[in-house]
């Protein structure tokens, strides 16, 4: 298990090893106070012009140019194999948003893997960002205004029950699992409550609600004292 390395009172931004669009990044920047790499991702934050706070895991794929670079005391090497970079970073910082970049991208393992680790570590609020997409665990109650119309997707990461008000298909009543019945391309029919009874799903939405939903996800953490996603 990896030791709490940061806590911070402010979102962050967490960098991964795969691609990093410059446009996104300048707005994840906008919307975070820190940067912390994953592995490979502090040679993205290098280019960037960016010193991370934090490099953490197994150093595979960080290159040796990047890793002579980063001060010592900021690289923190986890050797052990069970978990993903994208797990340790998320075990080692505490902050009431994070958001990922560089995980999301051409290889589908790797965005199940960080799909999986979002409903592994329910306590860790964190919005993953793809070229096309953001995904986020959902917290027990949600407010968001996409544009009437927009795409709202919903899977189940296990047994899921709950209810919604704003889409064309409310999801009351229905048992929702891996292998059953899930909740992609729903439509946003005006504001969007979601209320998830039991069970983790996860929020995937279009990239342009990068801003909003992690506005709706602060209130969240504002209204409910809490950074668990399902406390």
């Amino acid at each position: 298990m990896s030791p709490r390395l940061l806590q911070s009172p402010d979102p962050i931004a967490i960098l991964g090893g795969g691609v990093v669009n410059p446009n996104q990044l300048t707005r994840v920047l906008g919307l975070v106070s820190d940067v912390v790499a994953a592995d490979g991702g502090a040679d993205h934050a290098l280019a960037a012009g960016l010193m991370p706070r934090l490099a953490i895991g197994d150093f595979d794929s960080i290159s040796d140019r990047t890793r002579a670079a980063l001060p010592v005391e900021r690289l923190h090497h986890v050797t052990e194999q069970d978990s993903t970079d994208f797990e340790k970073c998320l075990r080692a910082v505490a902050a009431p948003l994070m958001l990922g970049l560089g995980f999301m991208g051409a290889r589908i393992d790797h965005a199940l893997a960080a799909m999986n680790a979002l409903a592994r570590y329910p306590d860790r609020r964190c919005i993953l960002i793809g070229e096309a997409d953001i995904c986020f665990l959902c917290p027990p109650e949600l407010r968001l205004a996409p544009p009437q119309g927009a795409r709202l997707s919903l899977f189940p990461m296990g047994p899921v029950r709950g209810e919604s008000e704003g889409l064309r298909w409310p999801i009351a009543g229905l048992d929702f699992a891996p292998g059953g019945r899930i909740g992609t391309s729903n439509e946003v029919t005006g504001p969007v409550t979601l209320r998830i009874e039991t069970g983790a799903m996860v929020v995937i939405l279009p990239e342009t609600e990068l801003e909003a939903s992690a506005a709706a996800l602060m209130a969240q953490v504002v209204a409910g004292g809490s950074g668990d996603a399902r406390a």
